[in-house]
């Protein structure tokens, strides 16, 4: 009860400006950004081990996979109140938000499945069995498909939103962590961390279109490990973590080449825009701290600690 009244006393009743929230898995705490002053201006507390987080649709709740409490929390971000738990299955640790902002894609990673929760009912509606060790997860902009990676199976698993079936496979790289589809929706891109590369998937067709490996001078091949990433303004570039490289990609979405590398922390994990995209905000875990990119100069302009073990980034307009 102390803990939650000293993180109440610190919180304002009203944002004043776009945030980037970051879970911090080791302090189990979120630390709030304020996009203007490029300072920490709240740190709330939250369930054990924090590690995905997003926001509703009208960001009037913001969602946290608290991995070891074994629950979804739902939190007020004006108050950093949390107003009740969502069942999820067992160590939730990526989630994704459905367009008809009811469902919510849960990966359960110890348990091989993937949760659908109803949030406004607060029940489980679906279990779909999917590999061993499932962690990313993706919606296609029409709400028509759901992605889940498996870590250990290396396979992007394709779910049919409607009947909550699997209807295809593919495999990827070694130890998928995240998945994205592009604006339009005819892309999929995966990233593998022991793989090294991330894979391009024609959404139609499901059939792999490219694949993009990465290489570091004076980095060695192993440290190179693609996690998290994100779509710049008209997807014209990707921006991928490559975790205990300590780099972020630049990459055309044309071409498919990557044009540069970014020093950022160390083990850059996820990552968000500010609103207008021209900032980018990575979590680097082991560092402690934010990096804080332009996105015109492809330079970063600032380091923000916040808490141990940064991991997860969700950007409040």
């Amino acid at each position: 009860m102390l803990r939650h009244a000293l993180a109440l006393s610190l919180l304002p009743f009203a944002a004043n400006a776009a945030e980037i929230w970051v879970t911090n898995e080791k302090d189990d705490t979120i630390s709030v950004i304020d996009i203007e002053t490029l300072e920490v201006t709240r740190t709330i507390p939250t369930g054990e081990r924090p590690r995905g987080i997003t926001f509703s649709h009208d960001y009037s709740v913001v969602y946290i996979c608290a991995s070891d409490s074994d629950s979804v929390q739902v939190m007020d971000p004006e108050t950093g109140e949390i107003l009740h738990d969502l069942p999820s299955g067992e160590d939730p640790e990526q989630f994704v938000l459905h367009p008809d902002n009811k469902h919510l894609y849960i990966a359960n990673e110890d348990d091989a499945i993937t949760t659908v929760v109803d949030v406004e009912s607060r029940k489980v509606v679906a279990q779909i069995n999917v590999g061993i060790e499932p962690e990313g997860m993706a919606v296609s902009p029409d709400g028509a498909l759901a992605i889940t990676t498996s870590e250990t199976t290396n396979m992007a698993h394709w779910i049919d939103t409607e009947t909550r079936e699997i209807v295809a496979n593919t495999l990827v790289d070694s130890r998928p962590r995240h998945a994205e589809f592009t604006e339009d929706g005819a892309e999929l891109w995966v990233s593998a961390e022991i793989g090294g590369t991330v894979s391009i998937f024609d959404v139609e067709s499901k059939a792999e279109k490219a694949k993009i490996d990465f290489e570091i001078k004076g980095v060695h091949p192993d440290k190179v490990q693609p996690v998290g990433f994100e779509f710049a303004e008209g997807d014209t570039h990707a921006f991928v973590a490559l975790g205990p490289a300590n780099h972020v990609a630049v990459v055309n979405m044309e071409s498919y080449e990557v044009e540069e590398y970014i020093l950022v922390g160390r083990r850059v994990w996820h990552m968000d825009f500010s609103p207008d995209k021209s900032q980018l905000f990575t979590t680097n875990g082991v560092s402690g701290d934010v990096t804080v990119i332009d996105v015109a100069s492809r330079e970063p302009i600032k380091s923000i600690k916040v808490g141990r073990y940064p991991w997860g980034a969700a950007l409040r307009p």
